[in-house]
């Protein structure tokens, strides 16, 4: 699906398909080209029109700046990771944006709420936007304000999970099930951020960017300041994590403790059995009429004595 964004003077319209590109009057005042979901034939209508190239998916996605920022010319090519906050597996979507003059044209394979925020504010205050740039600045400010959204949630989510650490009566695998999903989230939002802010790095020191610069330094600083929350945040999950491996070790130690009293209190009175249960034929107490009490008497006492003394030492 493609939707053309028209701008006649004060007034924007929204045109879906590309049969009104014909006429290069109304191609110029086309400001931006959203393309979801686009087929081949519309990708290659839209490269032949307006003389470009787009990335294919594989090289959307690779990680060197070449292949996330590249210039050339009055053409500035952007690879983008968009969030997709899936609480069982968060994936970074990439999004490809060529700003060529005052025209954005972006591509996407999956439903992003920014567009769909960005869409609402350019139809409702189209004069706010006279160009593709002014657009595409507005679709990563909203990306960013997201991004610190997903950021303070996370950050109550750690703190309630610290919490719950301590409560005996919730499996401890969950929580590590939990720990686990909140630095997988956290790493995919540093990994996102990152990659805004070395494009952002990049637009700021181009030529062609000549409005809106400094919103793209306050953007630079805003995304400065979530990496922080982010390092914070991982922090706080390898505090978290070290705090419930030592209450696992604790808990194993005391299993173990149990485990050994329990064998120190019945070594004794097994050694007394062994040694009464020996079939020796000279043995005094064998035929003593109490040998029998004396035996049950000394495994008795064999075993109350250690209980005694664990107490005395407070290991019980």
């Amino acid at each position: 699906m493609i939707n053309c964004y028209v701008k006649k003077e004060n007034r924007l319209s929204v045109i879906e398909g590309l049969d009104f590109l014909d006429n290069i009057e109304d191609r110029k005042s086309v400001i931006w080209i959203d393309m979801f979901l686009p087929t081949l034939q519309e990708v290659k209508a839209v490269e032949k029109i307006f003389s470009i190239e787009f990335p294919t998916k594989q090289e959307s996605e690779e990680i060197e700046l070449s292949s996330r920022y590249w210039e050339e010319n009055s053409r500035i090519e952007i690879n983008s990771y968009f969030l997709i906050n899936d609480k069982k597996d968060p994936v970074n979507e990439t999004v490809s944006f060529i700003l060529q003059e005052d025209l954005l044209i972006s591509i996407r394979y999956k439903k992003l709420a920014s567009f769909n925020t960005s869409i609402k504010k350019l139809l409702a205050s189209p004069r706010e936007y006279k160009t593709g740039y002014s657009i595409f600045s507005q679709i990563i400010d909203i990306r960013i304000d997201a991004d610190a959204d997903i950021i303070e949630n996370l950050s109550k989510d750690i703190t309630n999970i610290r919490k719950q650490a301590f409560d005996n009566e919730i499996d401890k695998k969950d929580i590590l099930e939990q720990m686990s999903a909140f630095e997988n989230l956290n790493m995919k939002i540093r990994e996102n951020l990152t990659d805004k802010q070395r494009i952002l790095n990049s637009l700021l020191k181009s030529q062609h960017v000549v409005e809106n610069r400094e919103d793209l330094q306050i953007m630079i600083k805003d995304i400065r300041s979530l990496v922080d929350h982010t390092n914070f945040n991982f922090e706080r999950l390898d505090y978290l994590q070290n705090i419930f491996v030592g209450l696992l070790n604790t808990e194993q130690n005391k299993v173990i403790k149990i485990f050994t009293i329990v064998n120190v209190i019945f070594l004794p009175p097994t050694l007394v059995a062994s040694i009464y249960g020996m079939n020796f034929d000279i043995m005094p107490e064998l035929n003593w009429d109490y040998g029998y009490i004396f035996s049950i008497g000394i495994m008795l006492l064999s075993a109350i004595t250690p209980l005694i003394i664990f107490k005395k030492k407070g290991w019980i």
